[in-house]
């Protein structure tokens, strides 16, 4: 169905890498040309050997499944005939130990807030509608973790 690639480069630079203290900033390269600056989180590898700019990889996977929820509900909406102005998204992920006892990201939370221009639905078929948008949503189809849909904040 199709191939989507990212190059993850890293390099030494300063700092002794067998005492573990070395950068952990690194660039993430995407084929359309987008390049960000990642690092572990500084929750994880405290600084100065993680960029608090880069994206983490639990950013990186929160935001994946937000964004792919949101296209989803929009194809989803467009499809019902509603028409949206805007969505915005305060997605929070859950770091934690899974049932394997390994530490994961084991909840994700969505919190879409949403404008329409014209017909607004009902409260049960925005629910059928974000519950829709889940099913057809790529990365969450690919998580074992939970991914819930709330109000926003």
């Amino acid at each position: 169905m199709g191939k989507h690639n990212a190059i993850v480069e890293w390099e030494l630079g300063e700092g002794s890498f067998a005492d573990g203290r070395y950068s952990r900033a690194h660039s993430l390269r995407f084929d359309g040309g987008t390049t960000l600056t990642g690092s572990s989180s500084p929750s994880v590898v405290p600084l100065p050997w993680s960029d608090p700019t880069g994206v983490d990889p639990e950013e990186a996977l929160v935001s994946a499944a937000a964004a792919c929820h949101m296209l989803s509900f929009l194809h989803v909406a467009r499809e019902a005939g509603f028409m949206i102005t805007r969505y915005r998204d305060e997605a929070e992920g859950t770091l934690g130990k899974n049932e394997k006892g390994r530490i994961a990201i084991t909840r994700i939370v969505l919190r879409p807030d949403i404008s329409f221009e014209g017909a607004v639905p009902d409260s049960g078929t925005l629910e059928r509608m974000h519950h829709k948008a889940h099913d057809i949503c790529f990365i969450a189809n690919s998580l074992t973790s939970e991914v819930v849909v709330e109000p926003p904040l």
